[in-house]
């Protein structure tokens, strides 16, 4: 049975994989809201319940792999493969640069998807893409469980699928009500911040 965009959102709010707070995102951008989508993958049944939900839009892709950047991407694009009945692998950043290490490859022709957890500016998933193309890789589409460009993925180059879609406000330090009122600070994530 499908799981509609409200019983994911519930599931993300039940998980507290939603949070509110005052919070400053890797972009050096502050939002009332956060999305740490870890604390729905703690929990290994509804993960799968979710990534199997995101597996199904890619079902009749024909892929035979699913490669997910590192941190966020690698647990969804594990669940999602499993799903899928493919294999799952993931990329990670060696000196800065996106990259396949640990005896991963991909074969020329390959068909293959890039799933991220949260897709925020398509930034990470386009670079793993694109070192998937420059290995003969032949890649699909993207997707994510959840969608925060709020319908601007001009950095992805490929066609893109997600579960839920988020549009949070974001404010600069200077604008921000958070900053106003004093609130403190909150730096989520495993990436550094841009200033």
């Amino acid at each position: 049975m499908a799981l509609s965009q409200e019983e994911i959102i519930e599931i993300l709010k039940e998980t507290g994989a939603l949070q509110k707070g005052h919070f400053r995102l890797s972009s050096g951008l502050h939002s009332a809201n956060y999305v740490q989508c870890s604390q729905l993958l703690k929990f290994p049944h509804l993960a799968e319940k979710v990534c199997t939900e995101l597996a199904n839009q890619f079902k009749e892709d024909n892929i035979s792999m699913v490669v997910g950047p590192a941190i966020g991407g690698i647990l969804v694009a594990y669940e999602v493969a499993r799903a899928l009945h493919v294999e799952g692998i993931f990329a990670e950043r060696e000196n800065g640069v996106m990259t396949l290490r640990r005896g991963f490859h991909v074969d020329k022709g390959q068909r293959v998807i890039v799933i991220e957890d949260v897709l925020t500016t398509g930034g990470s998933a386009q670079e793993v893409v694109e070192l998937l193309q420059s290995m003969g890789a032949e890649v699909v589409a993207a997707g994510s469980i959840i969608d925060r460009t709020a319908g601007n993925t001009l950095k992805l180059k490929v066609p893109f699928k997600s579960l839920v879609k988020l549009n949070f406000e974001t404010f600069t330090e200077d604008n921000c009500p958070m900053c106003q009122e004093g609130l403190p600070i909150v730096k989520p994530g495993s990436r550094p911040t841009k200033q």
